[in-house]
């Protein structure tokens, strides 16, 4: 499990109802895992397509084949949040990665971001990344 990093709440990322909009739990949880494959030494640059950079495009794309996210407890603009992240690997292609947020020792949230490892060019299923891999073999 890697603890990656706190999250202050800003008016910003709140609703008219005061509470965050629920799109901004996903961005989190993708900044975490981006924060947590630095921290790793995964150079990201590698892992995520540039646009317009056709000569930069990776060899093997990661995209979200599905994802959750479970609200346990009001998140409002003040809010300091630790994000905790949970990966497992599925099987040789595909991994997800539980992101739990919390107040202090209180969970007040989760995600659930499954990704499956394609070519890039012929989108058919292959191995992971290297550097996924061994990420994934060391958050155990």
């Amino acid at each position: 499990n890697w603890l990656c990093l706190k999250r202050l709440v800003r008016f910003g990322d709140t609703d008219p109802a005061g509470v965050i909009h629920f799109h901004h739990i996903f961005r989190w949880s993708h900044e975490a895992w981006e924060d947590s494959l630095e921290r790793f030494g995964c150079n990201t640059t590698t892992i995520f397509p540039a646009y317009c950079q056709a000569e930069a495009f990776p060899e093997i794309i990661l995209p979200i084949v599905h994802c959750e996210a479970e609200f346990r407890i009001p998140i409002s603009t003040g809010d300091v949040l630790n994000i905790q992240l949970i990966p497992e690997k599925l099987d040789g292609n595909s991994f997800h990665i539980k992101t739990k947020f919390y107040r202090e020792k209180e969970e007040a949230a989760f995600t659930l971001i499954r990704h499956l490892a394609i070519n890039s060019k012929s989108r058919e299923r292959c191995n992971l990344p290297k550097c996924i891999d061994q990420w994934l073999a060391a958050s155990i």
